[in-house]
């Protein structure tokens, strides 16, 4: 396990807006070290958290196109300081093009699952460049162009590839060869590039450059959309202008839930479903005595709850399209029936379980989480669904393109790619965005603030509960996201473990309760933390060491002069 790294940076500079009641210094976690030093210089430039957020966001798009990207979309969750504090959430999420339909994938009377992972035909239209857009308008302070000026010069000078690319570009290999323009860009002679050579991307410099000049029409209108759309439609995909015209993030009302503790968890609203996971996870734990218990039972307590809220989330949507039954899934006399149904000795098969629909979702995705000096702060996960999205870029645009498609139920009565079933609320609509685990989510109190978020497909909810888990315990931030992990999802009925999560003991002792139990080959996700400790006035955050991620501190003074910045405004929805 490699250890957290954490890059103290002394530096005195101007806070424009600074406020006595925030940290005084400010903090990121992202899973590339080069997007870690984008949110710094917004920072150090004298812009806040919403600005370093789109700093950060646009330079994991270079850095990291196997998790995100311009052609792919994202959860924002935010935090604006305060008394009290105010919390927004920006849903960036793809929306499917106005031309899909339910039978969109179905060919011969069924379903190619191939047509929604890849190639045009998978690819939803992309809400990263509009929530960049969105963030810097309505919350920062910087200019968009001195925003997204990191990202530009590491898609012109080029980013080294690391162990992370290699092990995700062997993973879609042959998708990646299939497209020209993918094959060019982000393979050596069809192979996967050797560890430390240069991936250098001009073509999306200038898409970054146009959409800095720009704005919003940078991206959705003009030459970068007339080139998206002709690519795409070239290539058998069903975009149109008015598809890019139209799109719009929204803002929604964050999940809201008061703990046990006095705190408080804010998350992630539908189209997310890890929100709601979360929030029923912790209704049901706290009426069992998961804290004092050895390991063994409290793993036997958490899995029986997964098991349980996972049960529940094929009966959530997009808000736009669907009624998502929140207060009945939230109601705390329902949480109790279902910890009382928890039987403390032996596992309940999933099939003993009512009937609920199951769910559908995609996987690869990235986070971060930044605060600042005054206490804003941003916990946001980005996603283009499979490594690479749909293994297509855009020629002349350097844009690679999303496979969220794949996150709708394209057949409802079948799976995704992750073997994932489908449900009618999560069905292929014309503008609809498909359903997601996503879950950026704040635990804020008197006492502190701690921000949590992964990657990792339908297994994100279960890494965020054992993250928060170890927070109410009080164990050292640094535990968050090096903490073993185990993950159940309801169907298929079964544990899944990291190697080394589990003692030989422990999981004899897990099988004799009736668990059945599979061993993961490799460890997952890619957890970033950080923890504001406000009556001790210490910040820290944390990357995970399974990826190559930096948490870095930014101690900043500001002068005596320095006067609370305004709030701003509610943005448009």
């Amino acid at each position: 396990m490699k250890r957290l790294s954490l890059l103290f940076l002394l530096l005195t500079f101007s806070l424009a807006g600074w406020a006595a009641n925030g940290p005084g210094k400010a903090a990121v976690a992202s899973a590339h070290p080069a997007a870690s030093v984008a949110g710094l210089e917004a920072l150090s430039s004298g812009g806040n958290a919403f600005d370093a957020a789109v700093a950060i966001s646009a330079a994991l798009a270079v850095a990291e196109p196997y998790g995100s990207g311009l052609g792919g979309g994202g959860f924002f969750l935010l935090r604006l300081a305060g008394e009290p504090a105010e919390y927004r959430f920006v849903d960036a999420r793809e929306r499917a093009p106005l031309a899909a339909h339910a039978e969109l994938y179905r060919r011969a009377g069924k379903v190619d699952p191939k047509l929604s992972l890849d190639g045009a035909l998978a690819a939803a239209i992309p809400g990263l460049p509009a929530a960049l857009e969105h963030l810097t308008t309505n919350y920062g302070r910087l200019s968009l162009a001195d925003n997204l000026a990191p990202a530009v010069r590491l898609a012109r000078d080029g980013i080294s590839v690391d162990r992370v690319y290699r092990e995700r570009a062997l993973a879609r290999l042959e998708a990646l060869r299939a497209d020209p323009e993918s094959a060019r860009l982000f393979l050596d002679a069809g192979q996967v590039p050797e560890q430390w050579s240069l991936i250098r991307q001009p073509q999306l410099a200038r898409t970054l450059e146009r959409l800095g000049r720009y704005g919003r029409s940078g991206f959705y209108a003009g030459e970068t959309a007339e080139r998206l759309v002709a690519g795409v439609r070239a290539a058998g995909g069903i975009w149109s202008l008015r598809d890019l015209a139209e799109y719009r993030v929204v803002e929604r009302p964050p999940l809201r839930v008061a703990l046990a503790d006095g705190g408080e968890l804010i998350g992630a609203p539908p189209p997310s479903a890890g929100g709601v996971a979360l929030a029923q996870s912790l209704g049901i734990l706290q009426h069992l005595p998961w804290q004092p218990a050895d390991r063994v039972q409290r793993s036997h307590y958490v899995i029986e709850t997964l098991r349980r809220v996972y049960r529940d989330r094929g009966l959530l949507g997009d808000p736009d399209f669907v009624a998502n039954p929140l207060r009945q899934l939230l109601d705390p006399a329902y949480l109790k029936r279902l910890a009382a149904g928890i039987d403390p000795q032996r596992a309940t098969p999933s099939s003993a379980l009512p009937p609920a629909p199951a769910w559908h979702e995609g996987q690869h995705t990235t986070h971060f989480t930044v605060i600042d000096a005054e206490g804003n702060a941003v916990a946001a996960t980005l996603s283009i669904n499979l490594p690479f999205g749909a293994a297509f870029t855009v020629p002349g645009t350097g844009v690679l393109l999303n496979d969220e498609m794949d996150d709708f139920a394209a057949d409802p009565a079948g799976t995704n790619a992750y073997r994932l079933a489908g449900s009618q609320a999560n069905a292929v609509a014309a503008g609809k965005r498909p359903l997601s685990s996503m879950a950026p989510t704040f635990i804020d109190s008197p006492a502190g603030l701690a921000s949590f978020g992964t990657p990792g497909g339908s297994r994100i909810p279960s890494m965020v509960l054992l993250a928060i888990l170890d927070h109410l315990d009080g164990r050292p931030v640094a535990q968050w996201p090096a903490t073993p992990r185990y993950h159940h999802q309801y169907l298929p009925d079964r544990v899944e473990y990291e190697p080394g999560a589990f003692s030989a003991a422990e999981l004899q002792a897990l099988e004799r309760r009736g668990q059945r139990l599979e061993r993961l080959e490799r460890r997952y996700g890619n957890l970033q933390v950080l923890f504001w400790d406000k009556a001790a006035g210490r910040l820290e955050a944390a990357s995970d060491p399974r990826g190559i991620g930096e948490a870095m501190l930014l101690e900043a003074w500001p002068p005596a002069a320095a006067q609370p910045a305004e709030r701003p405004a509610a943005a448009a929805r």
